[in-house]
């Protein structure tokens, strides 16, 4: 960026506008957190001012310092030149308001199930998974990444203790640092290993996974975002469900009666119930997404 156009950039306003209008000429895709140019420039603004992050407007006519434009310059340049996406460039990402530490070493948290865990038609008095989140003494997340799922879940079941596992030691490293900075951190123990193979005995209330779920088809035309994200994490195989067949076919191993499995799976529905007609999987909608969650019994799964 020239330098007399970064001086001319005074206000939060006017870096809100100038980055709505970066992001909309290159094209960049808004798929790590944020939807569209006007939400993704707003949290590159107040993440990089130490704002709070769920509204912009009281700061709009804010007049912004010398270092502060020149830091906000840094970032917009880079999110159009190197494509990352900006919860990598500032080394934050959130959901519901937790914040979370995140470097390429995990793909960037934007699960459905995070935004369900909080959704009182789900959990909570009347719930349609879970009547009362005090009975939820045990839980793991398999395929934790970056450990925000499984945080989530012990803020959200504050009697649990929480397993969480993945395959990938750097995603571990990463975790690592989210577990020992949360409040609820102590209630969290990771685990190194595939699926379930770490976990030999060891029985849940409460799975919940947001696995690999991306279909090759669609591997092979990833707009570049995505390309700085692990493949490990993203690759599901031709149809996209060959983690999700695995988690089916082990869980019920480590249900106990009463228990649940809530599953992303992305958009394999139409796949997974003709390919088990036998399962009364109950599919999930959110504000986002229509489909993409499926809950499912330990009893409907034949824990008994």
């Amino acid at each position: 960026m020239p330098a007399k156009v970064a001086d001319d950039l005074i206000t939060v306003r006017d870096w809100l506008r100038y980055a709505v209008t970066r992001f909309n000429a290159s094209d960049v895709f808004h798929g790590h957190g944020a939807t569209n140019a006007v939400d993704e420039a707003a949290f590159i603004v107040l993440e990089s001012l130490s704002l709070p992050v769920d509204d912009i407007n009281p700061w709009l006519d804010c007049r912004l310092l010398a270092t502060e434009r020149a830091r906000l310059a840094e970032l917009i340049e880079a999110r159009v030149t190197t494509r990352k996406p900006a919860a990598y460039l500032l080394g934050k990402a959130y959901i519901r308001g937790v914040p979370f530490k995140v470097d390429e070493r995990v793909i960037v948290p934007r699960s459905f199930i995070g935004e369900m865990l909080f959704d009182e038609t789900l959990v909570g008095d009347g719930g349609m998974l879970v009547d009362d989140v005090f009975a939820i003494e045990s839980a793991v997340d398999i395929c934790t990444g970056s450990g925000c799922l499984a945080l989530l879940a012990a803020h959200v079941f504050p009697n649990a203790l929480v397993d969480a596992v993945d395959l990938s030691p750097e995603a571990l490293e990463v975790a690592e640092i989210n577990v020992a900075e949360s409040p609820v951190g102590e209630r969290v123990t990771l685990h190194r290993g595939d699926l379930f193979a770490p976990l030999a005995g060891r029985r849940y209330d409460l799975v919940i996974t947001n696995p690999p779920y991306v279909e090759q088809d669609v591997m092979d035309v990833l707009p570049p975002e995505y390309r700085h994200e692990p493949e490990l994490a993203l690759a599901g195989g031709p149809d996209g469900l060959d983690v999700v067949r695995r988690i089916l076919a082990d869980v019920p191993k480590h249900l106990n009666p009463g228990g649940g499995l809530l599953c992303e799976i992305g958009t394999g529905r139409e796949i997974l119930d003709a390919e088990y007609p036998h399962l009364p999987f109950t599919w999930l909608d959110s504000e986002d997404s229509e489909g993409e969650v499926f809950w499912i019994t330990a009893r409907d799964l034949g824990v008994r």
